[in-house]
């Protein structure tokens, strides 16, 4: 009997001690969990530093549209801290700016100039070491017209460039309608577009026009919300801007179909591009920055590195832009880790 009660007494005693080992065990996996979860939060939490300051981006009035939404997105869902003022002003008047070091970031809807450089350098920043040229998009210049006009919704690039010209029909440049194709109105054409200021100008010059006169009676506005506005209120007007502007207004305005000698091509997202049937008015648009404020600014690098990594790729078909291959705009931001 007292054999019996031993054994009894003995099997408690080890069933109560596997308990406990296996309360202690529990105990300290969850305390090994626990720990494991805190360290995974800390790591994330220190891992997206939170900075502040302020980015100052200038410049072309076309590119306003697609860097002011990824600086809303930027501020809004990754810091919150970071004030990124975004101007207007025109690329050229972007750059003047910007060489003196005025701004972070200029934008521009055409290349950097040798003059510009050669200014740049005058101020002691070298292109290509201490400013970086971006490419952010692929934008298309488009012709826009009043929503009555039903005769001129397709034009050849021809037809463009000479209607444009000054001394094309007669040295007034009192241009008609019917000048252009005979069984059109013999209604006067008036002529928009952006002032020099805009790159969309000097492009639109210098490109298409191959630096020719413009017709005199053309009226060149700062603000392309004027030149929508002037279109939609006049039958008989024709302005050029980028395609962002169109797609914002198309319930105002209707785009021109260009035949650059294939047939008629509309401006979309799927026409646009390099290589693309809209490629006779397409043009990459730009971004230049400061290297040396991104490396002494914490904000403004890595706002460019937002710009490259999220902005552009994700937000340019919804600003009116056709995005560049992803593999330009990880180049940008392997160049941009060298910085820091």
């Amino acid at each position: 009997m007292i054999k019996k009660l031993a054994v009894a007494l003995l099997a408690v005693s080890m069933l109560v001690s596997t308990a406990a080992c296996a309360s202690s065990a529990s105990t300290a996996a969850t305390t090994t969990t626990t720990a494991a979860t805190t360290a995974a939060e800390t790591t994330t939490a220190e891992t997206a530093v939170k900075i502040s300051g302020d980015v100052i981006v200038d410049g072309s009035g076309t590119v306003y549209p697609l860097m002011a939404a990824i600086a809303e997105t930027y501020m809004v869902d990754v810091q919150p801290e970071v004030n990124v003022q975004v101007g207007r002003a025109g690329s050229s008047a972007g750059f003047k700016k910007f060489i003196p070091g005025e701004t972070d970031l200029s934008n521009a809807s055409r290349a950097i100039k040798q003059e510009e450089i050669d200014q740049l350098k005058e101020n002691g920043l070298e292109f290509g070491t201490d400013v970086m040229e971006i490419k952010l998009a692929l934008d298309g210049l488009t012709m826009v017209i009043n929503k009555e006009n039903t005769w001129a919704t397709e034009m050849t690039k021809d037809e463009i460039v000479k209607m444009y010209l000054s001394g094309s029909y007669n040295a007034e440049d009192k241009v008609l309608w019917s000048d252009i194709r005979a069984d059109w109105p013999a209604e006067e054409v008036k002529f928009y577009g952006p002032n020099e200021n805009h790159g969309t100008y000097e492009f639109f010059y210098e490109k298409i026009l191959e630096k020719a006169d413009m017709v005199k009676t053309v009226n060149l506005q700062q603000e392309y919300s004027s030149l929508v506005d002037l279109v939609s209120k006049d039958k008989n007007a024709i302005a050029f801007f980028g395609f962002g502007y169109y797609v914002n207004n198309k319930d105002k305005i209707t785009a021109v179909k260009i035949d650059f000698g294939n047939g008629p091509v509309e401006p979309t997202l799927e026409t646009i591009g390099e290589d693309l049937p809209y490629a006779g008015f397409t043009r990459p648009v730009y971004t230049y920055l400061n290297v040396k404020y991104a490396k002494e600014k914490p904000q403004v690098l890595d706002f460019v590195k937002y710009v490259v990594a999220h902005g552009a790729p994700e937000l340019a078909g919804e600003s009116g832009f056709a995005p560049l291959p992803m593999d330009q705009y990880e180049a940008y931001l392997a160049e941009l880790n060298k910085i820091g």
